[in-house]
């Protein structure tokens, strides 16, 4: 008999890991199976490594929608999942995705399951990972998975509109920063050097523009560079937990924008909860898996608070809202689900209010923001054309 390393989790949600003595792997998961704990994973101390990539890289959404889409397909044409995972490997033209699986095909030909051999990979989501573990635990791999393709679409076709109504305000704000620099580091200096040989007296206003743009001129690169530099260690921060905390809060008190991002979490997270759990994963390994999904680590610390809560024997809706974090809606909309037995259908309706909601408000800030934004540029580009040119005014009325 050999030695395996099994993660699993008991009725309660509580994770335990443990070396077993067993005739195969195989064998090992359907012991545990059968005493009603949730088998994560079992490891013979022979097992392939963790999957070493060259470079870390990530797989484009609509790629992996698409070989989704692809794999269920040949499953339920009744391919066995090594035969379609060959020719779906064939069909690859991205190479690095190509290589990924490449190293599943492999894994599960040597004997593991399909979901260990995608979360060996270390480049997919963990809500993947979790959604075929559900689907190979229930028997129904093509059913859960043609649930999570429809939530990955769903997902894909949000971001894109969200990314659509942004593209116009970034690009009037890359054109207002774009026309400033060149005012400021060309035009104004050239009127310097105008009026520095016309030795004319200087308005206030054109004092302090030339001024500006004399300095921005000289320290030019040396400001480009402190900004370079102060813009890497402001994403460092942001990426360590206490700066990502930080910055959250801070995202949420932004007028407009800060209720729109905060509901947009809440509508990720309510449709990723509806697809783990319709895929048969019971309540609290669903939530863990969901806190470790989500983007904003604001909001996966209080999801972590009420998966502990939850396991302790709290209501869901309650766990939530003592969290502070999620609207009063959202927590009012998942009470009735947890009251009326039908948790995974209204965690649906939320993710859809919330996600209409969302366009909704972003669509309302995007009609204030854009013709602000325009109205600073033309202020901001007349006052520099003024500050410029009222010399010359000044001149010519003196010499009439």
């Amino acid at each position: 008999m050999a030695e395996y390393m099994i993660k699993m989790a008991d009725a309660r949600g509580h994770v335990l890991q443990q070396l077993e003595n067993g005739t195969s792997e195989v064998e090992v998961r359907e012991r545990f199976a059968q005493q009603g704990f949730l088998v994560y994973s079992v490891k013979s101390k022979g097992a392939l490594p963790a999957f070493n990539l060259p470079r870390r890289r990530k797989i484009k959404q609509d790629q992996f929608l698409i070989f989704n889409q692809q794999f269920v397909t040949l499953i339920h044409a009744g391919l066995p999942i090594i035969q379609s995972l060959e020719l779906l490997i064939k069909r690859q033209r991205n190479p690095f995705f190509q290589l990924v699986l490449r190293n599943v095909h492999d894994r599960v030909r040597g004997g593991e399951l399909l979901s260990e051999a995608f979360a060996a990979q270390r480049v997919f989501p963990k809500v993947y990972t979790t959604t075929l573990m559900a689907g190979e635990k229930s028997g129904n791999l093509e059913e859960v998975m043609g649930r999570y393709i429809a939530f990955q679409r769903l997902a894909v076709s949000f971001r894109k509109k969200l990314v659509s109504s942004l593209v116009y305000p970034t690009l009037l704000v890359v054109m207002l920063i774009v026309m400033m620099t060149f005012l400021i580091t060309f035009v104004v200096p050239q009127f310097a050097s105008l009026y520095h040989q016309l030795g004319a007296e200087l308005p206030p206003a054109t004092s302090l523009m030339l001024s500006i743009g004399v300095n921005a001129r000289h320290y030019f690169f040396y400001s480009l560079i402190v900004l370079v530099g102060g813009g890497f260690f402001l994403w460092r921060w942001m990426k360590s937990e206490s700066g990502a905390i930080k910055m959250d809060r801070f995202k949420l008190k932004v007028p407009l924008l800060g209720d729109v991002w905060l509901k947009y979490q809440v509508a990720v997270f309510a449709r990723m909860l509806s697809t783990l759990l319709s895929g048969g994963l019971s309540l609290v390994p669903s939530l863990e898996t969901a806190g470790e999904s989500m983007q904003s680590r604001l909001m996966s610390h209080g999801i972590e608070t009420a998966t502990r809560n939850v396991r302790e024997g709290q209501r869901l809706a309650r766990s939530l809202e003592e969290t502070k974090v999620f609207p009063e809606m959202s927590v009012e909309m998942i009470e009735v689900g947890e009251s009326t037995g039908a948790l995974p259908a209204m965690l649906n309706s939320v993710a859809e209010f919330y996600e209409e909601d969302v366009q909704n408000a972003l669509a309302t800030a995007m009609a204030l923001i854009e013709p602000l934004i325009l109205i600073v540029m033309g202020v901001v580009v007349a006052f520099v054309l003024i500050s410029l040119y009222l010399p010359i005014f000044s001149l010519g009325a003196g010499i009439h």
